[in-house]
């Protein structure tokens, strides 16, 4: 997916010191990546956070799978 397919998650340093958050909140690309990784469900997340969408979460997930695949350095990962 190219940087021009990310239409929900902008990175700028006058928001959130940076961090990517979805355009138009203050609501942090990683918080949302950690709900769902803690086993949240994509309904739940959007009822605690109804300014997102279903299109705007499932972005994210394609913007951490784009972010590992470009990433050079090896992440230990316990088997």
């Amino acid at each position: 997916m190219s940087a021009k397919k990310f239409r929900w998650i902008i990175a700028d340093p006058k928001i959130c010191h940076g961090k990517p958050v979805f355009k138009g909140t203050r609501v942090l690309v990683s918080d949302v990546l950690e709900m769902l990784a803690e086993g949240m469900s994509i309904d739940d997340i959007l009822k605690e956070y109804p300014q997102l969408s279903k299109e705007m979460i499932l972005e994210a997930i394609a913007l951490a799978a784009e972010l590992l695949r470009r990433k050079r350095r090896v992440i230990p990962i316990p088997a």
